[in-house]
């Protein structure tokens, strides 16, 4: 089967499936290799940059999703009334943060960083699945773990954890004294 019939099968692949897919789970799909599937991803990637596709392939670590193109939004927006989606509070961005940099992180460590309770800002973030349970950490009481999820990556414009700000580049520094004034 020639590349771009092998292209075609992924890109159906992934138009069918919607959400993200894994490299494992096409490759599993279609038959071909790991590392051929990866290869051909990168290609199509590419390809839809290249040519100014209406659609992208998005890459969060090892999966892969198609979206549409940002550049065309307004076109959309045309289309679609767009929805109304409440924004998230200044709390579960906090907690947010807290988690996506300490995972995983049990719930009372998230509650002593923050200095309050982080119940409700924690069940807002699994609601809108930016985080999700990643097992029990083992001492009495077997608190839940929690950590991001793809969802979280998707969103905030990341491929991987490692793409997160360096904390160092959050903290004030001496010459940032002037802003509090």
């Amino acid at each position: 089967m020639s590349t771009e019939k092998k292209k075609a099968v992924i890109e159906a692949l992934l138009f069918a499936w919607g959400e993200e897919i894994s490299v494992k789970e096409i490759s599993k799909a279609t038959g071909y290799f790991y590392r051929e599937v990866e290869s051909l991803l990168t290609e199509m990637e590419e390809d839809y940059k290249f040519y100014h596709r209406g659609i992208i392939l998005l890459r969060m670590g090892d999966y892969y999703q198609l979206s549409t193109n940002p550049a065309y939004s307004q076109y959309i927006e045309k289309l679609i009334s767009p929805q109304k989606r409440k924004s998230i509070s200044q709390a579960a961005l906090e907690t947010l943060a807290i988690i996506a940099y300490k995972q995983p992180i049990t719930r009372s460590l998230v509650d002593s960083i923050r200095g309050v309770k982080s119940d409700h800002a924690i069940k807002i973030l699994l609601d809108r699945g930016l985080i999700e349970t990643k097992g029990r950490l083992d001492k009495i009481g077997k608190p839940i773990l929690y950590g991001t999820t793809h969802t979280f990556l998707k969103s905030f414009g990341l491929t991987t954890l490692d793409d997160l700000p360096n904390t160092e580049m959050l903290t004030p520094s001496e010459n940032d004294d002037h802003l509090d004034k």
